[in-house]
């Protein structure tokens, strides 16, 4: 297996596990996922990371929503941690590709049911006349599987965003922090590092 020093994901990881064994950090997936329309404006939201291997960095959403449309359209997205309490940040850049139909089906029969029947109910990103419209949309998504598991969406999957930039930002006085900056031209080249000023 490769070295933190040679793959940024296995440092990564690292990190993560580290965050999540912090009581400071309530959300240590979340990151802020940005994307770009169709006049390459960006536009960022901040999402929950379900997953890391060695590929990258996976997510879910409704294909149907804002990022959904601009991911297929348009598939380089960037990805930010901040993890304030131990000073890190950590980003991310490249192109995301849907998750196989198998990963998002066993992700989304993990989720809690409420969840399951929300994907169902929700029209992501559209316009909502009215809170009862979406109320009502539940209801009947409920009715209907009431008495039966819950299905994935024909909308609904996930993303893994694939890495050909990653950076660690580490704070440090004076603001001259640490900033190790991972590159490679696509998944199937090794990457180098190289350090930036901060």
């Amino acid at each position: 297996m490769p070295t933190d020093a040679q793959d940024p994901l296995v440092r990564f990881a690292a990190l993560l596990a580290q965050a999540k064994a912090t009581p400071q950090i309530v959300e240590p997936t979340a990151m802020s996922v940005a994307t770009v329309d169709e006049q390459g404006r960006p536009t960022a939201r901040v999402l929950l990371l379900k997953d890391i291997d060695a590929r990258g960095l996976v997510f879910y959403t409704n294909l149907q929503s804002r990022k959904g449309h601009q991911i297929l359209a348009r598939p380089d997205v960037a990805c930010t941690f901040w993890w304030g309490i131990l000073e890190v940040q950590v980003r991310f850049e490249g192109p995301a590709a849907p998750v196989s139909d198998a990963e998002a089906d066993a992700y989304f029969a993990s989720r809690p049911r409420g969840s399951q029947l929300g994907a169902w109910a929700s029209d992501q990103s559209r316009p909502l006349a009215d809170r009862k419209d979406l109320e009502d949309r539940l209801a009947e998504v409920t009715a209907r599987y009431e008495r039966s598991s819950v299905p994935r969406p024909p909308h609904w999957g996930g993303f893994r965003m694939v890495p050909r930039l990653v950076e660690f930002w580490k704070g440090q006085p004076s603001r001259l922090h640490v900033r190790e900056e991972y590159t490679r031209p696509s998944a199937q080249h090794p990457w180098s590092m190289s350090l930036l000023n901060p």
